[in-house]
């Protein structure tokens, strides 16, 4: 497996780049917005396609890069459900599982430092590799005075999901703020100066609850715009025009792009003829030779997918872009069926 650890000076964040060296396929997590160039740099150096962008919780001290990434890559975005993050294109769940050509990320739900952490697991080979989040740092964890954060949660997340892991299990956290990159369950069980094992609830609570910390400087700024995927709120979303099947007359009048994946242009719901047929992640490299003001229409299964293109072609100058509400499920309810 391809792993790189990557680290934003500014806000202590790692970032984590995995791969599967065969097809290339990669997952980032915890993408900060101002080190989005360096990340494409990386991945293109390496040849690598993003699959995933995946956050372990709703930031409080840097806005992620995930829905810029999104934007530019195709790439689809993750995070706990619990986080009320609808922009995400996968709500996570304890057991979930991401794949990335032969590996896969498994997904533990760990809350405490906010309600919607969670902690993610990859094997490879005879290696465990766990990355914390906020959840757990390298002698020490999360606060937990602010997002839905919980002690006593927090402890038993820790104890349950991550202390569960073998001793040689290896755990990369969210941030380190003394030069350390790595540790391991076994260390922090036994070093651990907030939860060693000989620590109990009650005792961890307490030393929570004694800290006296500032806000993040950033929260009032960072929350807002991660609930939102990173990106500015409302601007592109509100260009994008929504449009039933029963208002078009004459579909010549569009370029119709559907932006389904290859196999669903032959399921059940069909195809419209018309349509140039491109996969979401192909779309802002085709678009870039496209008459930035011809109408365009766009048509995914349900209406979700394509209206997210929509956005990122706003973002990409295009002013006359129309999404096709409903997607072709409502085209066949309202036409009789695929072909026009």
């Amino acid at each position: 497996m391809i792993f790189e650890q990557l680290f934003d000076p500014e806000t202590s964040t790692y970032t984590y780049l995995l791969a599967d060296e065969h097809s290339k396929d990669a997952i980032l997590i915890d993408p900060v917005l101002e080190q989005v160039e360096r990340d494409l740099e990386r991945l293109s150096t390496l040849g690598l396609n993003l699959a995933y962008c995946v956050d372990t919780h709703v930031h409080a001290d840097h806005v992620t890069g995930a829905g810029t990434l999104r934007a530019r890559t195709g790439c689809l975005t993750a995070v706990a459900a619990s986080t009320g993050v609808i922009c995400a294109d996968h709500p996570l769940r304890t057991g979930d599982q991401l794949r990335f050509g032969q590996h896969q990320l498994e997904v533990r739900h760990t809350p405490g430092h906010t309600n919607g952490c969670a902690s993610f697991v990859v094997r490879d080979g005879a290696r465990t590799l766990i990355f914390t989040g906020d959840t757990l740092f390298i002698g020490g964890c999360g606060r937990t005075d602010f997002q839905q954060g919980d002690p006593a949660t927090l402890y038993r997340s820790v104890h349950e999901q991550i202390y569960s892991l073998p001793d040689d299990a290896i755990i990369y956290p969210g941030h380190d703020y003394n030069g350390k990159t790595h540790s391991t369950v076994g260390h922090e069980k036994a070093n651990n100066d907030r939860l060693r094992l000989d620590i109990s609830e009650d005792e961890f609570i307490e030393i929570m609850r004694d800290l006296k910390l500032g806000m993040p400087k950033k929260i009032k700024v960072a929350v807002p715009a991660n609930m939102g995927c990173g990106l500015p709120a409302g601007v592109a979303s509100e260009a994008v025009k929504e449009v039933s099947p029963s208002q078009i007359t004459d579909l010549d009048a569009y370029h119709l792009v559907d932006v389904r994946e290859p196999h669903e242009w032959t399921g059940e719901h069909g195809n419209i003829t018309q349509a140039t047929k491109l996969p979401q992640g192909d779309v802002p490299a085709a678009a870039e030779a496209w008459d930035r003001g011809q109408p365009l229409l766009l048509v995914c299964r349900s209406g979700r997918r394509s209206r997210r293109v929509g956005e990122i072609l706003v973002g990409m100058g295009f002013n006359n872009v129309s999404n096709l509400t409903g997607g072709m499920i409502a085209w066949n309810e309202q036409q009789g069926g695929p072909a026009q």
